[in-house]
């Protein structure tokens, strides 16, 4: 039996208070939250670089585009997240249990990542830019592999999640009616989250060779980082 629509919710509400006190530490520095922002467009622009035959296909370049931009992006989520604290017992009553469950997924991934974002930015050189070398480094500092294998099963979960939504009748119907009362009140920023990734995976017709060759790469490349190999970045796009 899947999580209940309560459980999923209470576990929604959990992970976005920690992430939303993780961001409000981080932004209340100006030039801790320019750091974390220049941090997070290295990580995109290595995904990018990871990615080059997802991002290049015709199929899979709108669902890897969403995993640049709106769960990994060099943004900063804070409106996001208060969008969701906002509508929470709307979206409560409103979504089926399975899709409040995959949302609650994406906010702890959001809340695992912006910790592990923060502890890398704290191993990095103060000031300098980030390289290969010493976001290696950093990385080994600032993580475990517990850590970063909790940071791709989440990522795993969410695809599956997602994937499995898309096959729910109505469920684009329903955020569809969402649309217009989530701009009017404010809550824009949500919504496309919401629709987008509902939206690409719905097209994409199946997630399970675009979920395979992402999580051999991001496996392959954190153990590399873990274990120090002298060249972890390297042939990553290969990886079949």
């Amino acid at each position: 039996m899947g999580e209940t629509r309560d459980a999923a919710s209470a576990r929604l509400a959990a992970h976005l208070a920690g992430v939303t006190q993780l961001r409000r530490h981080a932004n209340a520095d100006p030039a801790v939250k320019a750091a974390i922002l220049a941090l997070k467009a290295w990580q995109s622009a290595r995904l990018a670089r990871t990615y080059p035959d997802l991002l290049a296909s015709p199929r899979y370049r709108n669902a890897a585009l969403f995993f640049l931009n709106d769960l990994y992006g060099p943004k900063d989520f804070s409106r996001r997240d208060e969008d969701v604290k906002r509508i929470l017992p709307k979206l409560t009553a409103l979504l089926p249990a399975a899709a409040l469950a995959s949302i609650a997924d994406a906010m702890e991934l959001d809340e695992l990542s912006e910790t592990l974002d923060q502890a890398v930015l704290r191993a990095l050189p103060p000031g300098a830019p980030v390289t290969e070398a010493a976001y290696a480094a950093a990385y080994r500092s600032g993580s475990t592999h517990a850590s970063r294998a909790l940071q791709i099963k989440l990522t795993q979960r969410i695809c599956t999640g997602v994937d499995k939504l898309t096959h729910i009748p109505l469920m684009l119907a329903t955020l569809k009616l969402m649309r217009a009362p989530a701009r009017m009140a404010g809550l824009g920023e949500l919504q496309h989250f919401l629709e987008n990734g509902f939206v690409t995976f719905k097209a994409m017709r199946g997630a399970d060779e675009f979920l395979s060759i992402i999580l051999r790469r991001e496996t392959r490349l954190m153990e590399r980082l873990i274990a120090a190999h002298p060249e972890p970045f390297a042939g990553l796009a290969e990886t079949s």
